[in-house]
Order: C-alpha cells, then sequence, then structure tokens
C-alpha cells in the first residue's frame, strides 16, 4: 500500500494491489474516526475528472452521511475496509512521512 495524495485533515488517498481507497477523516460530535472505502468505478471515472477536488466532496459526503451511525440511511454504510486495511495504512503513512522527512533534510 502506498499514499498517493492526501488533504491535511481531511482525508488520504491509497493505492494497493491496483486499488485505490479513500480515508476519510470524520467525525460524530466529539468521537472521530476515519472511514475507508475502496473506490468503485463511478468514483474513479469521477475523481479522474474532478481529481482532488472531487476526493474533497466524497470525503465530506462520507462524513455528512455518518455511514457509522445505528440508523444511518449513508450510501457509504457497509463499505468500511478500514479494519482489513488499517495496519498497512498505518505503515504506508509512515513510510510516506519519513520519505518527505528524508527529502527536507
Amino acid at each position: 500500500m502506498k499514499v498517493v495524495d492526501f488533504e491535511n485533515w481531511a482525508w488520504f488517498l491509497f493505492e494497493h494491489e491496483g486499488q485505490m481507497y479513500l480515508d476519510a477523516n470524520c467525525n460524530m460530535s466529539a468521537f472521530g474516526y476515519t472511514y475507508m472505502i475502496q473506490l468503485n468505478e463511478e468514483e474513479l471515472k469521477s475523481y479522474k475528472i474532478g481529481g482532488r477536488e472531487y476526493l474533497s466532496k466524497l470525503a465530506h459526503d462520507i462524513h455528512y452521511t455518518v455511514p457509522i451511525a445505528k440508523n444511518t440511511t449513508s450510501i457509504y454504510k457497509g463499505r468500511d475496509v478500514s479494519k482489513q486495511l488499517s495496519q498497512l495504512a498505518l505503515e504506508a503513512v509512515e513510510a510516506w512521512r519519513e520519505a518527505g522527512s528524508a527529502k527536507n533534510t
């Protein structure tokens, strides 16, 4: 897994085994969490057209619809792959940060 792009305090875009994943930074009241989805074909097309602006809108939509809420009608409910990929994502972010720090020394 590798970091492709990010928006500070909003989202990370990852690539893993040929698939793209958006990890949105969300909160529900005082509870903060991340919600990672694999981008589907429609979302990939929209990303290719809209770029980072589209990813920011998608992350906002994920946050705003609160897919972790018990009675949510969010279209993103059930798409969270954070549990399966959180360790790989953490390692990718750490490597990405280290590479960035190495460039600035």
